[in-house]
């Protein structure tokens, strides 16, 4: 009887580490963190981006996910990134970290890029990056059907794994765009004191975005753009948006996204923003959700600072102004 209740204590263990471990990241069933301002911080999902710029920059994203619901996701990134003052490339660095619930991911990395000239001001970089990924489960914040259920204790469970992204881009003083894939190792998740648990795998990601910047006059420049995600064997995700940038100081976005299953709508977001005397930058974004969850959840809130330092060097090849 003894060895019959352990099986049952060990199979509902496992059910919820399944559970954790598939929902620790996901946002409509992918395993890395999203947020809706992507154009404003796409160096973390393409370490080529570090040197195209003409100045370092730092950026936090801080993302507040389907208001409403209980131990919803809660996303902080912090990125800084620029280029080498004499030669063609580029360094930078971010860490991130992703609550949801009892579970979290907390990562940091470091890159390194190098951009040359392919024709006329159109830029090729190649980036990669490399860090550590931490994933923690928090046992005193489960809670079991049966109370007191030994196989499950209230420690800190927590587990150290290498990670690396490798991207590309290409750039000009009107367009850009590029493809970053995430989590090049796919290695197991697996807890020490946990090793009957089901091992999860983590996945390659392949993030795609592109622009392109149309002045429609002295004042107002036009900037569609989109992101593509991808994971095996979830079907494809993406974002389009389109800013209406005015005089580089203020903007204001609508996008568009689609949800997990195939032709269903996940949200859309509405965005602002301000740049203040080419140093401070603002943006804030609300997603209105569409899919299921509108009837639990009140919507998304995310907040993006930056801080630009000053030009290091010259460049008519970036084209995103903010």
């Amino acid at each position: 009887m003894a060895i019959e209740n352990k099986s049952i204590h060990m199979k509902k263990l496992r059910y919820i580490l399944f559970f954790l471990l598939g929902c620790i990241y996901i946002v409509d069933a992918q395993q890395m963190p999203q947020y809706s301002q992507y154009m404003l911080n796409d160096y973390v999902t393409n370490p080529a981006i570090a040197g195209t710029k003409e100045y370092y920059q730092a950026r936090s994203n801080n993302r507040y996910q389907w208001i409403g619901i209980v131990d919803a996701p809660k996303t902080y990134i912090l990125s800084i990134y620029g280029p080498d003052k004499r030669k063609d490339i580029g360094y930078g660095g971010y860490a991130f970290n992703d609550v949801t619930g009892p579970t979290s991911r907390t990562g940091i990395y470091g890159s390194y890029s190098y951009n040359f000239r392919i024709d006329g001001d159109i830029r090729i970089s190649l980036g990669l990056s490399a860090g550590l990924l931490q994933f923690k489960i928090d046992g005193s914040k489960v809670i079991l059907h049966d109370e007191g259920d030994p196989s499950f204790g209230d420690a800190m469970y927590v587990k150290y794994t290498p990670d690396a992204t490798f991207g590309t881009y290409v750039y000009a003083h009107n367009f850009y765009g590029g493809i970053g894939i995430s989590q090049l190792f796919g290695n197991k998740i697996n807890f020490k004191d946990l090793e009957s648990i089901d091992k999860s795998n983590l996945k390659q990601h392949l993030f795609m975005n592109a622009g392109y910047l149309y002045a429609i006059n002295e004042e107002f420049v036009l900037e569609p753009s989109f992101m593509f995600k991808a994971v095996y064997p979830i079907p494809v995700h993406f974002d389009i948006t389109t800013r209406i940038i005015y005089q580089e100081i203020a903007w204001f976005g609508v996008s568009w996204r689609t949800g997990f299953a195939k032709q269903t709508t996940d949200a859309l977001n509405l965005m602002i923003g301000y740049n203040h005397e080419n140093q401070l930058i603002f943006g804030y974004s609300y997603d209105i959700t569409l899919s299921n969850l509108k009837n639990y959840s009140s919507g998304t809130h995310e907040l993006m600072i930056g801080f630009r330092f000053n030009k290091i060097k010259k460049s008519m090849s970036r084209a995103k102004i903010y």
